[in-house]
């Protein structure tokens, strides 16, 4: 059964165990996008990264006949069971391009089309609600160079102003205006986005991002404005330009995610049905 974007076919949400397996029925590279992504989001659940079944994390598949096809969560599924199978398969324009029992939040779509649509680089793109995160975003200053996490990713952080909850197609356009180049964002008042070429990198620079939030959080709730100690830009640079290779592809995935997916196998495993 095919469900178009906004569907008012109801809310019966399969459980993603129990439906067919995708494996060998879709081409080798799709299949492994949607395992990786799969994993990806049963990686930010492991790390609390969730707000229930509103937030998204999006991938990028090969060209088919020319036209860009993405993975999206589908709506009502858990970050913890979701599966490589269970993934939404959508266009450009929302519109689901395969047999699913599941529909697809319009909010997740407009935010991550935009990126992927204005940003070659964005394989992988995270999007999430968390406390330390949006308690930054209301913070006018933003994130400030309190820790050597929030250096390692300062230069790389755009902001986007809050524009109520992510409907409206033409906000795209202010989206990526700030994005710009960057592969980070705080959404005022809402959460933190990255991007990456692949999932692993997204994670990575996600991790490094909410660290450096919620120490940011933890320290000021101990000192005043007057007692916290900002590193300057210049130290900022360096420490940034020193982490910086930590999120190549190659580097990024090989070094931090097969650790990862190991403890994912020994603590929630399935993510691949």
């Amino acid at each position: 059964m095919k469900m178009a974007l906004g569907s008012d076919a109801g809310f019966n949400i399969p459980d993603p165990t129990t439906i067919e397996r995708l494996e060998g029925k879709v081409s080798d590279k799709e299949w492994e996008t949607r395992k990786n992504l799969a994993a990806t989001y049963r990686l930010c659940a492991m790390h609390a990264w969730t707000d229930l079944v509103f937030t998204h994390i999006s991938a990028r598949l090969p060209d088919e006949d020319g036209e860009e096809r993405f993975l999206i969560n589908p709506y009502g599924v858990m970050f913890d069971e979701m599966t490589a199978s269970s993934l939404v398969k959508i266009d450009v324009k929302g519109n689901i391009c395969q047999d699913s029992p599941y529909f697809i939040n319009p909010a997740g779509f407009t935010i991550h089309s935009a990126v992927h649509m204005a940003r070659e680089d964005a394989g992988c793109v995270i999007h999430v609600h968390t406390p330390y995160g949006i308690a930054v975003s209301i913070q006018k200053p933003g994130l400030r160079r309190y820790s050597q996490f929030s250096m390692q990713v300062y230069d790389d952080i755009a902001y986007h102003d809050y524009e109520g909850i992510a409907l409206e197609l033409d906000e795209r356009e202010r989206l990526v205006n700030d994005l710009g180049t960057k592969s980070l964002m705080i959404l005022r008042n809402h959460g933190t986005l990255t991007l990456g070429k692949t999932c692993g990198v997204a994670f990575l620079r996600m991790y490094f991002l909410e660290m450096a939030c919620k120490a940011q959080i933890f320290a000021q709730s101990i000192g005043s404005e007057g007692q916290l100690h900002e590193e300057p830009a210049e130290m900022g640079n360096k420490v940034y330009q020193q982490g910086s290779p930590a999120f190549m592809p190659g580097l990024g995935d090989s070094l931090v995610l097969p650790g990862l997916m190991r403890k994912l196998q020994r603590t929630n495993p399935g993510y691949d049905h």
